[in-house]
């Protein structure tokens, strides 16, 4: 699996690589660019020197903060998403022994099951699980009986609707048109 994402080739290493990583790109999603989002578990890397979920949940919530604000920031709300990750972390440590990919591994779990675990995760909703089922499945491996179902419409061949359709600059063009136009329904709709 490599994936191209960030467009930082360091960072899509890391994602391509960390499964922990990978996890924490897809929290960091939100009011920042899929490539920001994504780049920052190199960030935090670099800082920290680890990605270990558990040495990640035992920072001091304070220090850790103030290595999200560090230049560039990890993302643009340090405060709330440092704390998002660290208990993140701390779920994939204590629940899955530190093992990320055990979330989509571990006992053979289907599609739907995939997506339950996911969505049992700290700042992790039913979208952003979906979204995150679609990459597995689309870039990353994921053979899961089911998996295209319980992803909805992100699991689509061809949707170019998030992240999950994402593997060069052509996909990232279309992915943003998508939003895009979703956006703008959104606002009419609200009108």
């Amino acid at each position: 699996m490599e994936l191209h994402i960030t467009g930082d080739a360091a960072a899509d290493k890391l994602l391509s690589e960390d499964a922990f990583a990978l996890l924490t790109g897809m929290l960091l999603d939100q009011q920042v660019t899929m490539e920001s989002a994504f780049a920052g578990p190199e960030k935090i890397l670099t800082r920290l020197g680890t990605l270990e979920p558990g040495v990640v949940a035992e920072q001091d919530p304070d220090r850790f903060v103030e290595l999200f604000k560090e230049r560039p920031a990890v993302h643009r709300f340090p405060g709330s998403m440092a704390g998002r990750v660290q208990a993140l972390a701390a779920t994939v440590h204590d629940d899955w022994d530190g093992d990320a990919a055990a979330i989509w591994t571990r006992g053979n779990p289907d599609g739907p099951e995939v997506l339950r675990r996911l969505q049992a995760l700290p700042g992790y909703g039913e979208q952003k699980a979906k979204i995150f089922l679609a990459l597995l499945g689309k870039q990353c491996g994921l053979t899961a009986q089911g998996w295209q179902e319980a992803a909805g419409h992100y699991g689509q061949d061809g949707s170019y609707l998030s992240v999950a359709d994402i593997v060069d600059p052509d996909s990232l063009v279309k992915v943003r048109a998508s939003k895009q136009a979703a956006k703008a329904a959104a606002k009419t709709t609200a009108s």
